[in-house]
């Protein structure tokens, strides 16, 4: 009977503000009408008269733990949702990791996705470039090192596309944020999979 009563309550809480609001959904208008005051068919249904029926101090006590419960809920929603940053109070000097940092929170929460082109060379002193999906790679790796300085950014094989100058090493691959088109004749292209405009990388249509 206690669980019965609870859940009910639960239901009601959702939708009565007021306890007057509670007492007037057990009124019928057939009762108003003949009792001719509404407010008296509240104390009516308030004494028994109509079965039973939570009193106002219980109703306020269920009313006042149901919003703190809700209440708990929703900031926990909130905190969960709060995105954490890697750049989050570094002093960067580094205008790549400068802009790396401005673009993160919007590739973190997905409002936009970047594509990273990088040249440089590897700890074997080997030449090598590529293309990075920037929203995936934060989501498959740490940045707290790359913007601490501690680590360089850098392509690899599993990226959108990647070539290693001495070897003569390439390969490519579709990400979930793109899908990369080498076959085209305007060149290397890739496709946002959300909205599906592609993305020309050739200098001279940027």
């Amino acid at each position: 009977m206690e669980y019965s009563t609870a859940a009910s309550f639960h239901h009601s809480e959702a939708q009565f503000k007021t306890y007057e609001d509670y007492l007037d959904s057990k009124v019928t208008p057939m009762e108003v009408f003949y009792l001719k005051n509404r407010e008296l068919a509240r104390k009516l249904v308030e004494h028994g008269h109509k079965g039973t029926v939570l009193s106002r101090e219980e109703f306020e006590k269920k009313a006042a733990a149901q919003a703190a419960e809700t209440a708990k809920s929703d900031t926990s929603y909130n905190r969960s949702q709060l995105i954490t940053l890697a750049s989050a109070g570094k002093e960067l000097k580094d205008n790549f990791l400068k802009a790396l940092a401005e673009r993160e929170e919007a590739n973190r929460s997905g409002k936009v996705t970047s594509v990273i082109f990088i040249r440089d060379h590897n700890t074997l002193g080997q030449e090598v470039s590529g293309y990075i999906d920037y929203a995936h790679r934060l989501k498959t790796k740490d940045f707290e090192p790359y913007f601490s300085g501690k680590k360089r950014l850098m392509p690899g094989r599993s990226d959108l596309c990647y070539y290693n100058w001495k070897m003569q090493v390439s390969t490519s691959n579709s990400s979930p944020n793109f899908e990369v088109i080498y076959d085209n004749p305007n060149g290397l292209l890739f496709k946002n999979k959300r909205d599906k405009k592609l993305l020309n990388v050739d200098p001279l249509c940027l």
